[in-house]
């Protein structure tokens, strides 16, 4: 770990020098390139520089240990318990550093809510979920687009894909993919059962077009007339546009605009990024054995979490978490549930990297 630590400070100092050099400066792509992974090691490299400051330290204070002056021996012995805990706390902090990133993690993010079991009851909670991931979002001053939905008769959603914009969406909404399972009365339910309904989500990182070349003639693109609840002009005119890609039969739609335009602009977004989520399953599917750093199987099929409103309980079953402030969460509190998902992955992700 030590020899890795050090060819990254290495690498570290030379970047330095390179950002310094006039001629790097003034090529702006070079500097760009240089600029990126200076930052993506900034953080390990200074952990380091502060974990080597607190060993020697340590160092010192056990050499102190030896002196002849008892006041100096009893000042050392004080030191060394404090010191040895820090270390051990940031190697583990470092150690979670050193796990390679997801070069995903910074991009923003399209999420896919769909009613399931459950009826109306279904759909009402699917737009429950959309308040509480917009508020999370907004929270964290990230934006949110309604990029196509299809609202129930009861107010609530049989989809709705919208996108958040904002640098790290990715990192905190991808492990909301899955079956989202809630149990409570309905308002419609005059015997006071409580009823069992799901909502399945799937969350796709943003496509650029970098990423992902699409050519025009592998594309067929259709245009109706809007349907279901909107009204006001939106269902009037033939503005709706459905994209198929046509090597992997991959569709998304849009209606929600009244312009033509900007629904092909939204669905083509949608439809990238379905088609660079169906790139990633199956290249993970073919890394199978090293897929046991993920949280569940990542499977949209999966149970993943269960919201109880009678116990106002919310239970994440991949890692045993149970909280019992569901009316929090339900209005965008949901970082705590994130961290702890998050930190469950690092260490299992820290676990296999030991092990290769």
């Amino acid at each position: 770990m030590f020899g890795k630590l050090e060819g990254v400070e290495d690498r570290f100092i030379k970047l330095e020098q390179l950002l310094s050099d006039p001629a790097v400066v003034s090529d702006r792509v070079q500097y760009q390139k240089y600029i990126k992974e200076h930052g993506e090691i900034t953080k390990l490299v200074e952990a380091y520089r502060r974990y080597k400051k607190v060993v020697a330290e340590l160092e010192e204070a056990r050499e102190l240990l030896n002196d002849d002056d008892p006041d100096m021996k009893e000042m050392a012995a004080e030191e060394i318990g404090p010191l040895e805990a820090q270390v051990e706390e940031m190697e583990g902090e470092i150690k979670i550093l050193l796990v390679p990133k997801d070069p995903l993690d910074e991009k923003s993010v399209i999420v896919e809510l769909r009613a399931g079991t459950g009826g109306d009851e279904s759909s009402l909670f699917a737009g429950d979920l959309f308040k509480m991931y917009t508020r999370y979002a907004e929270g964290r001053g990230w934006g949110v687009e309604v990029m196509d939905s299809h609202g129930s008769d009861v107010g609530g959603y049989k989809e709705v894909v919208f996108q958040v914009n904002g640098k790290g969406a990715y990192s905190s909404f991808k492990y909301e993919s899955g079956v989202h399972r809630v149990q409570r009365v309905p308002a419609t339910e005059t015997q006071g059962r409580i009823h069992t309904s799901a909502v399945t989500v799937a969350v796709l990182p943003e496509a650029e077009d970098v990423e992902l070349k699409i050519e025009p003639n592998e594309l067929r693109i259709d245009i109706f007339r809007s349907s279901g609840p909107g009204g006001q002009s939106v269902n009037t005119t033939d503005s709706a546009v459905r994209i198929t890609h046509l090597p992997t039969g991959i569709t998304a739609t849009c209606q929600d605009e009244k312009s033509q335009h900007k629904n092909k602009d939204k669905a083509m977004k949608v439809l990238r990024s379905r088609i660079l989520d169906k790139m990633i399953q199956e290249t993970e599917a073919e890394r199978s054995a090293a897929r046991k750093g993920q949280i569940g199987s990542g499977d949209r099929s999966e149970r993943i979490r269960t919201y109880n409103f009678p116990q106002g309980r919310m239970t994440d079953h991949r890692i045993g978490l149970t909280l019992y402030r569901l009316d929090a969460i339900m209005e965008g509190d949901i970082e705590e549930i994130i961290a702890s998902l998050r930190t469950h992955a690092q260490a299992q992700a820290l676990q296999n990297e030991q092990t290769l």
